[in-house]
């Protein structure tokens, strides 16, 4: 039988090499060495790295690619942030929302990312943004998984309109239940607003992402709310807490019971490295604080950590790409995982673990997986990293969809080689 795509001798992410993987049907239908058999397209690896797709657990695509509008943040805060995108608000249409949106999904797919979680905003009475990505994740299903968050911006209890809102959303096609308990007015309406967030999500059977203690403030401890909510509904393996950054402050002793609590509940943790070493610790003077949530500690008790991109071009971070390569290198430096085990670990927080997050069916690079996957000018997931690797060839159901020229230099240097080649400087590491 003929195959739709046959990859021969990549590397895949846990150290198997010269593997062929073959494709058929939009599915993986074998992973193995030296498969001899006709294919529609017949890709070289020649050792490269072959990966499932990257996977977003945190995005806001209802902002991306807005900077400028209508001003800058000049502080650099997240609560200026918070301001400026409601200064925007009014002025959004669903034209302009699905137009960036759409750009920033073709910026996604070149950076092998088919998989996203996008919290949209429903303290809009209009709902502009849910009606524009509602639109954009139709647009786009047949080569991105979007899923969108029921976002109350301004807090479920903080805004008047907020639950009626969000419950609309949902009943509109909206496939999670947002909150941001540390938003609202007071710490005992942050913890009012987790319960009734999650209530509604047992009642619908659905997920939770909330923003969760997004602060400087070691008090702030509504993870703590979420852990036990999810244990008392039932929810364990479906609520995330994202963020966590009012971890990085909190004090040893309480993280200590903390931390298991969270694992008890099976809460996913998604910390957005990017935009926490750059919005938290603001007001400190020196030493400041890095903010990102504790990754090393949860990762030693069995927490499902990933790692979110949150922001490019928006009211809150005027940077961005795109690149989960990116996002993983930051979250690796910031938690000072600098061994090998480390690293490979950095490149789980934005494919499998995320994967998991989003409940993604079919992810992988076994048989029976669905044949989404990307391949990558590097050898390993140490040098993907390392060298924000060029995305060679991105794949969806077993049709490549993208295709990048591999990234050489041409050097002009009497006596020296000719060509620049990155995967030319692997390590030499025993084990």
């Amino acid at each position: 039988m003929s195959l739709d795509l046959l990859i021969k001798n990549a590397t895949l992410p846990d150290g198997r090499t010269v593997m062929d993987i073959a494709c058929s049907g939009g599915l993986i239908t074998a992973v193995e060495t030296a498969i001899t058999a006709e294919a529609a397209r017949t890709i070289e690896a020649d050792g490269q790295l072959v990966s499932p797709p990257f996977v977003d657990s945190h995005f806001h695509m209802d902002a991306t690619l807005s900077l400028g509008l209508p001003r800058m943040n000049v502080s650099g805060t997240l609560l200026e942030g918070i301001a400026l995108w409601g200064e925007l608000k009014p002025i959004l249409t669903v034209e302009a929302v699905v137009e960036r949106a759409l750009k920033y999904c073709d910026l996604a797919v070149s950076q092998g990312l088919l998989a996203i979680r996008s919290h949209v905003d429903v303290c809009d009475d209009n709902l502009t943004g849910v009606k524009a990505l509602l639109e954009v994740k139709e647009k786009v299903k047949p080569y991105i998984d979007l899923q969108l968050v029921a976002f109350p911006q301004d807090g479920l209890y903080r805004s008047e309109t907020a639950e009626k809102n969000l419950l609309k959303a949902l009943d509109m096609g909206v496939d999670v239940v947002g909150g941001i308990p540390h938003f609202e007015r007071t710490m005992d309406d942050g913890a009012r607003s987790v319960k009734r967030l999650c209530e509604i999500a047992a009642e619908r059977g659905l997920m939770v992402d909330l923003h969760c203690d997004e602060s400087d403030d070691p008090l702030s401890r509504h993870i703590e709310t979420l852990a036990y909510e999810t244990q008392r509904l039932g929810l364990q393996g479906r609520t995330a807490g994202s963020h966590l950054t009012s971890m990085h402050s909190m004090d040893n002793y309480y993280v200590s019971k903390l931390l298991p609590l969270i694992a008890e509940a099976d809460v996913q943790a998604i910390a957005n490295p990017l935009i926490n070493i750059t919005l938290q610790g603001r007001h400190d003077s020196y030493p400041k604080r890095r903010g990102q949530t504790r990754v090393p500690e949860m990762r030693d008790y069995g927490i499902n950590v990933s790692f979110g991109h949150d922001c490019v071009m928006d009211p809150w971070y005027s940077q961005g790409s795109g690149d989960m390569l990116e996002v993983a290198s930051m979250g690796f430096h910031v938690a000072q995982m600098t061994s090998r085990a480390d690293i490979r670990y950095a490149f789980d927080c934005v494919t499998n673990h995320p994967a998991k997050t989003l409940g993604l069916e079919g992810y992988g690079l076994e048989k029976g997986c669905k044949a989404d996957m990307v391949l990558l000018q590097a050898a390993d997931t140490i040098e993907a990293i390392r060298m924000k690797a060029t995305r060679l060839a991105v794949v969806k159901a077993g049709k490549v969809i993208c295709e990048t020229p591999p990234r050489i230099a041409t050097l002009s240097l009497a006596g020296r080689p000719e060509t620049v080649n990155p995967a030319a400087y692997a390590p030499n590491e025993a084990g």
